[in-house]
């Protein structure tokens, strides 16, 4: 890691599972994949977020995907581990099993068993930031009910609970306004379909999910739309526009199965997802596929 890259900024890939043809974790598959990562300049992995199926994992399987992530990952690649849990006391176990097994820092959804209220969302948190390890706050509103306002982030950040927030909207004037309330936080791209308008935003990280596919095309994305010059930016949007429509399958309900197929297209092992996740439809896997053989033709890797 370099002396001024903070161990959740830069590309951090919210991994894919790998599993065997039962089901089982292939923790060998995952230990390649996460070594190809690095390999292929990527700076971190944040194993155990949704396209990382943590919800289907036993206790033993979650812990033992983070201590695989760390022992796999070579010098100057990060983990950032994914603990998100329905209230604070288990998301405090998470954090301390990732402190305990080597991770760089953690990422945390918001409590989301019910809607919960701004003090309980500050409570969640700061149980956690007990631990010691950075906390990158999660903001998903989709999927958790819980919307971490621009407002309430600047709660968590004031209080020294959260380090940075992953964006998770797509709705890129919250960046702004992020940054107005609290210049100092970090701000992550959660969205692979808005890291453009998010990097001109002043994004120092993209937590990603089609970088499991092509780590070194999504990493020169990543750069372009973070960079000052002009003519990287014009680079930026003419990648940006090509990838676009793969990149969108990152938003959708299918997302975890789309990466995963289009990782096996990419001659990559994505495999199976476990239930409840289920196939695609005949419409979405010719869709999905046309999208990554279209990338592979313009030479993404």
């Amino acid at each position: 890691m370099s002396q001024t890259r903070k161990p959740w900024q830069g590309v951090h890939v919210a991994s894919s599972l790998q599993f065997n043809e039962d089901l089982s974790v292939d923790y060998d598959g995952f230990a390649e994949h996460v070594a190809f990562l690095a390999a292929n300049g990527c700076d971190g992995i944040a194993p155990n977020g949704s396209l990382g199926e943590y919800q289907a994992l036993t206790e033993e399987e979650r812990a033992r995907v983070i201590t695989t992530a760390v022992q796999a990952a070579p010098e100057g690649f990060t983990v950032m581990a994914g603990i998100g849990s329905y209230g604070g006391l288990q998301a405090r176990h998470w954090a301390n099993q990732a402190a305990e097994a080597g991770a760089s820092s953690v990422m945390l959804l918001p409590p989301n068993i019910y809607r919960a209220n701004d003090d309980e969302v500050m409570e969640h948190y700061r149980l956690v930031a007990e631990v010691g390890l950075p906390v990158v706050a999660y903001n998903n509103p989709i999927d958790t009910k819980v919307d971490l306002t621009p407002k309430l982030i600047a709660r968590l950040f004031e209080a020294g609970y959260i380090v940075g927030v992953k964006e998770f909207t797509g709705d890129v004037r919250r960046a702004y306004e992020i940054s107005e309330l609290v210049p100092e936080l970090d701000l992550l791209i959660g969205t692979d379909d808005s890291v453009l308008e998010m990097g001109i935003a002043g994004a120092v990280g993209w937590v990603s999910g089609y970088t499991n596919a092509f780590p070194q095309t999504m990493m020169e994305l990543y750069n372009l739309s973070t960079s000052s010059d002009l003519n990287d930016l014009e680079k930026a949007k003419a990648l940006y526009r090509e990838s676009h429509s793969l990149l969108r399958w990152d938003t959708k309900t299918e997302f975890v199965q789309a990466i995963k197929l289009s990782m096996d297209i990419a001659g990559l092992k994505g495999g199976a997802c476990r239930p409840p996740r289920g196939p695609l439809s005949a419409e979405f896997h010719k869709a999905i596929t046309a999208d990554t053989e279209a990338a592979l033709a313009h030479g993404y890797k």
